[in-house]
C-alpha cells in the first residue's frame, strides 16, 4: 500500500488472516502518484525483506492498490514500483475494493481519510460504483494545529500523534473533521447508504465516528486499526464476485 504517509507491506496466510506486516512513514505519493521512485522501491524492498526475515520465506508475488480514478499511467507505475522491488504483480485493486474485503462487505460506504485527501466510494456487489476524493486530510489537521500553536509543520505532526495531547488535538482539529464529515455528506446525496465505513489513519481520532455519524445521519463503523484495513484486504484473495 503506497499511500500518502505510510508505505506499509502487509501478509496473509491461505485463510486470509493476518501473519505479519510492517510500515514506514513516507512522502513518495502526492495526489495520488508516485513522486519519489527511488525511495517507493527501496522501502517496499526493505519492508519485504524484513517481513521475509521474520517468517522465513521468500515472497516473489504481491498485490497492488491504487486510488479510484487515477490513470492507466500512473496504475503502471504503481506496479513498476513492486516490479522494481523483486515482486510480480498478481492484482492491481481499488483502494476502496481492498478496504471492503478486508470488512468483510460487498455493499456499503467506505469513506477513506488519509493524510492528503477524503476519499468516498459506494460499493454495489463489490464493485466501486461512485467514487470521490477531495484535498482535505491528516495534512491539513497538521498545517491547522501549526497554526494554532504557532508551531513548525512537524512540532505539530509530532503533536497531532502523541496521546498525551490528544485533548489539545481535538478541539483544534475538530472543524476539519467537520469539512470532512460534509465532504462525505454531499458525496452520498441521493444514495442509498444504510452503514458507512470509516478507515485510514487520519480517521483514527475518538472523535471521528461522531463527527461522521452526526452530519450524515447514519450510522458509522470504524475498525480498531483504521490504519491497516486498507492494506490488510490488498493482501486477501480476491473474491469469486470481483
Amino acid at each position: 500500500d503506497l499511500g500518502t504517509a505510510n508505505i506499509v507491506v502487509s501478509v496473509v496466510d491461505d485463510l486470509d488472516r493476518p501473519v505479519a506486516g510492517g510500515w514506514v512513514h513516507s512522502t513518495v505519493v502526492r495526489d495520488g502518484v508516485v513522486v519519489d521512485w527511488a525511495g517507493a522501491t527501496s522501502a517496499v524492498r526493505k519492508l519485504t525483506a524484513d517481513v521475509e526475515t521474520r517468517l522465513g520465506h521468500r515472497f516473489t508475488s504481491a498485490s497492488v492498490s491504487v486510488p479510484p480514478g487515477i490513470s492507466e499511467g500512473d496504475t503502471k507505475v504503481f506496479r513498476n514500483v513492486a516490479g522494481a522491488a523483486g515482486l510480480d504483480v498478481t492484482e492491481v485493486v481499488d483502494e476502496p475494493v481492498a478496504a471492503a474485503r478486508a470488512l468483510g462487505i460487498t455493499d456499503g460506504c467506505v469513506i477513506d481519510v488519509g493524510h492528503g485527501t477524503t476519499g468516498v466510494s459506494i460499493l454495489r456487489d463489490g464493485r466501486v460504483e461512485l467514487s470521490v476524493d477531495e484535498a482535505t486530510g491528516g495534512h491539513h489537521m497538521t498545517l491547522v494545529l501549526a497554526g494554532a500553536y504557532r508551531i513548525g509543520y512537524d512540532a505539530a505532526e509530532a503533536m497531532k500523534k502523541n496521546p498525551a495531547r490528544r485533548d489539545d488535538v481535538l478541539g483544534v482539529i475538530r472543524p476539519t473533521l467537520e469539512k470532512m464529515a460534509t465532504i462525505a455528506q454531499v458525496a452520498l446525496a441521493g444514495h442509498d447508504t444504510p452503514m458507512v465505513y470509516l478507515v485510514g489513519g487520519s480517521s483514527s481520532f475518538p472523535n471521528a465516528p461522531d463527527v461522521f455519524a452526526t452530519r450524515l445521519g447514519r450510522p458509522v463503523v470504524r475498525p480498531v486499526e483504521p490504519l491497516f484495513v486498507t492494506p490488510l484486504g490488498i493482501a486477501m484473495r480476491k473474491p469469486d464476485h470481483d
